[in-house]
Parts: structure tokens; C-alpha cells; sequence
């Protein structure tokens, strides 16, 4: 798998209310037309964690690619 980038995970998550947790973000980047690759890593984060901001969710993203 690729190395997120940062930069563009953000740009599929833009708008999305922080805290938010794996499935809302996952829905949110669907609606933003994130690529199939993007979704794996979401998908990847834990269940039950909320992130309460983008550089929360970066570091949970850096921890699994």
C-alpha cells in the first residue's frame, strides 16, 4: 500500500465535524469522491476511537500505513 498522503486525506475529509470517528469518515470521503485506496486506510483505523482533529487522525493513519 501507498504512503497516505496528508495533504490529500484531508482534502477527501474536508468539512467533516470533529471529533469523528471511523464510520463517519469513512462516509464523509465517499461523499467527497475519495479513491478506493483512501477508503482501505480509513477502513484500517480502529473501531470505537474517535479523533478530535486532523492531526489526530494523521498520526492514527501514520501508525498503520
Amino acid at each position: 500500500m501507498a504512503k497516505a498522503n496528508p495533504v490529500e486525506i484531508q482534502k477527501h475529509l474536508k468539512g467533516v465535524d470533529y471529533p469523528a470517528d471511523k464510520q463517519t469518515l469513512i462516509k464523509h470521503a465517499k461523499k467527497q469522491g475519495a479513491d478506493r485506496e483512501l477508503l482501505s486506510i480509513l477502513e484500517q483505523l480502529p473501531e470505537n476511537e474517535e479523533y478530535d482533529n486532523p492531526t489526530d487522525l494523521n498520526k492514527a493513519i501514520g501508525d498503520i500505513v
